[in-house]
């Protein structure tokens, strides 16, 4: 055991850190602890995040070591664009999970229905990349469903033979289907959040996206993480839907942001 950690049986959830995420984890966390992790890392420098120095690749170690097997690890990540090049941060984070032990479950679109990143000589950047990174085979999934277009009884082709001839029979369609991974969500005020408090923080979290995660991912008494919570949406939607929880972030101002959120939660 390393030096200093705390007895597994001993830790507990529900509850903000002030804390690096990566130290913390290796000093206080247990091994094999955490069933989901849905976060988004501050990616190219994008935003003064209180000065927080980032390394992607000591982050993921971590979270391999904590993620219990058949864990899930959802990591938000869009890439800067400077001088009308991307810089591929999403691909260099996809390379570094997989190099920590990690296998890429799926790579999802999450894409901004009112996005204001235009650009004056290329097409409208809508979109980040969630990357699913599991530890073995993911223990839990419930896919979330949307309705089909069509449904109900139809003729439906069957049996057709060399003959060219489409012989039909009566089948049922089904009333829904699994989503793709392709989620679509409004920003700011209404579509993120409705917690004017939030936007104190210079990058939200979509709330929808944070449950869609959570919801499909986990089950009820699971414990989420977010290692880089900032204003707690993760943790503010882990707490609604009945999950143990956990957030740390080196930012005391950004905690006191995620407190005052869950402070509004219905007991």
């Amino acid at each position: 055991m390393h030096k200093g950690r705390t007895p597994r049986a001993a830790f507990s959830g529900n509850r903000f850190i002030v804390a690096d995420a990566v130290e913390y984890m290796a000093r206080e966390m247990p091994s094999e602890h955490v069933d989901l992790t849905v976060t988004s890392p501050p990616y190219d420098s994008l935003r003064n995040y209180n000065g927080y120095d980032f390394d992607a690749r000591s982050m993921l170690e971590g979270l391999y070591r904590v993620t219990k097997k058949g864990g899930i690890v959802v990591w938000v990540v869009g890439e800067k664009i400077k001088h009308g090049s991307k810089s591929l941060s999403s691909f260099e984070h996809a390379f570094i999970g997989r190099d920590c032990g990690f296998s890429i479950h799926d790579v999802m679109i999450y894409r901004k229905k009112n996005t204001p990143f235009m650009r004056s000589n290329a097409y409208t950047n809508c979109y980040e990349f969630m990357l699913v990174f599991s530890k073995g085979r993911p223990r839990t999934f419930n896919p979330l469903v949307q309705p089909t277009k069509r449904n109900g009884v139809e003729l439906c082709v069957a049996n057709k033979g060399p003959d060219g001839i489409n012989r039909k029979v009566p089948a049922r369609l089904k009333t829904e289907k699994t989503r793709t991974n392709i989620w679509e969500y409004a920003v700011g005020l209404g579509g993120t959040t409705n917690d004017r408090m939030a936007f104190r923080h210079p990058a939200v979290f979509s709330e929808r996206l944070a449950a869609d995660h959570i919801a499909s991912w986990s089950n009820p008494g699971d414990f989420i993480l977010d290692p880089m919570c900032g204003s707690g949406t993760t943790c503010k939607m882990a707490a609604s839907m009945g999950r143990q929880w956990l957030g740390i972030d080196i930012s005391s101002e950004y905690i006191a942001i995620a407190e005052e959120r869950m402070g509004e939660l219905p007991c």
